[in-house]
């Protein structure tokens, strides 16, 4: 086969439990076997922390068949990662990919890490440490009646209970002295413009999708997410950092704490994850541009799909 492009990026993007990890190696696979080596990036927010191999259901080694992936459990639960973080790191890995002759393929369901990669990301200044302090020691009615103050636009387009949109929006406003808006208006470190996406959107049937959920958190129970979870709490980590408010970890927390029943663990964990694909739907379908092809995993032939990396 013909190389590529040079700056060729596969991205496979879809909810959780939708089959979008094992369509990436099957990819590189295939693309293995034509004689081009491929990489599969993790672009899922929680699969990039070492600490949840368990719940946020990262390959393993036996699914990767020998295809190397990267940015999979690379970052401690102590340190987050943010969209920019994700994006800075992703940025150098596909540079080196392209360097080496090595097809990059993007794999995961957060929208804000893929969007960050492709469009940018507003230059917001550094928060004011003084300012940072202060908001987060309001309580989140507090923080909203003082964003409803100083930036109405914004305190309208969020839910009253969203304390941590509502604190980054408050500590922008009166850091910078300027709203959220203004900085959002403009957006830099985006790669779409120079790179060659091939882009595929999984779109399965939706109650599949939730049964899938159901039936592997119930597996993730019975397969090592208590003692993942045991082994988080024992590291008396800020309660507010990511690695703690992923999927699955409050409600095993609070199964180990012996506030709730295993049974009730279970109906939450399945609840939470439902929530989170259904809120992954609505992203894909809607945010993502329309151009991009969306189909379902048993409709996807992958040399047809991905033509360009294949093209001769």
């Amino acid at each position: 086969m013909a190389n590529p492009p040079r700056n060729s990026v596969a991205l496979i993007a879809g909810p959780t439990a939708s089959g979008k990890s094992d369509l990436a190696v099957k990819l590189a696979v295939a693309l293995r076997e034509e004689g081009q080596p491929a990489e599969v990036i993790n672009a899922d927010s929680a699969q990039v922390y070492a600490d949840l191999r368990i719940l946020s259901a990262r390959p393993a080694d036996a699914e990767m068949a020998g295809v190397p992936h990267t940015l999979f459990g690379e970052w401690d639960g102590s340190r987050p990662c943010s969209a920019a973080d994700w994006a800075a790191a992703t940025r150098v890995r596909i540079a080196d990919c392209h360097a080496n002759g090595v097809v990059p393929i993007l794999v995961g369901g957060t929208g804000m890490y893929i969007g960050t990669l492709l469009d940018g990301i507003s230059p917001i200044p550094p928060i004011d440490d003084g300012v940072r302090a202060e908001v987060r020691a309001m309580d989140t009615p507090a923080a909203y009646a003082a964003l409803q103050q100083e930036d109405p636009e914004r305190a309208a387009m969020l839910a009253p209970g969203d304390s941590q949109r509502i604190a980054r929006s408050l500590e922008v406003v009166r850091s910078t002295g300027k709203p959220l808006s203004h900085w959002q208006q403009v957006k830099t470190g985006g790669i779409g413009g120079a790179i060659t996406l091939c882009p595929l959107v999984l779109l399965p049937d939706r109650e599949d999708v939730y049964a899938r959920c159901d039936r592997r958190f119930a597996w993730m129970l019975d397969h090592g997410a208590l003692e993942e979870v045991e082994a988080l709490l024992a590291r008396n980590l800020d309660p507010d950092l990511p690695v703690m408010r992923a999927i699955g970890v409050p409600e095993v927390a609070a199964l180990l704490r012996g506030e709730i029943t295993r049974e009730e663990s279970l109906e939450r964990g399945q609840q939470a994850t439902r929530n989170y694909a259904k809120r992954q739907f609505t992203w894909l379908r809607n945010q993502f541009p329309q151009e991009w092809p969306r189909t379902t995993p048993e409709n996807v032939e992958i040399r047809s799909q991905f033509e360009t990396l294949f093209h001769s």
